[in-house]
């Protein structure tokens, strides 16, 4: 997530807005689509569910 978060502010004109398991966007036309997109290859599905459920078990 260090990636994303580092990627994000070069990209973005926005602050992030990020909780344990979401990120949040004001407007639409606001979302990195190809940021999110280029995230999501770096993990499988499964890789996914264990960052989310150990970040809900802390």
């Amino acid at each position: 997530m260090d990636w994303f978060v580092t990627e994000y502010s070069k990209r973005c004109k926005y602050k992030l807005d990020m909780g344990k398991s979401c990120v949040r966007f004001k407007k639409m036309e606001d979302i990195p689509f190809e940021l999110i997109g280029e995230l999501t290859a770096k993990f499988t599905a499964q890789e996914w569910i264990e960052i989310y459920e150990n970040s809900i078990k802390k």
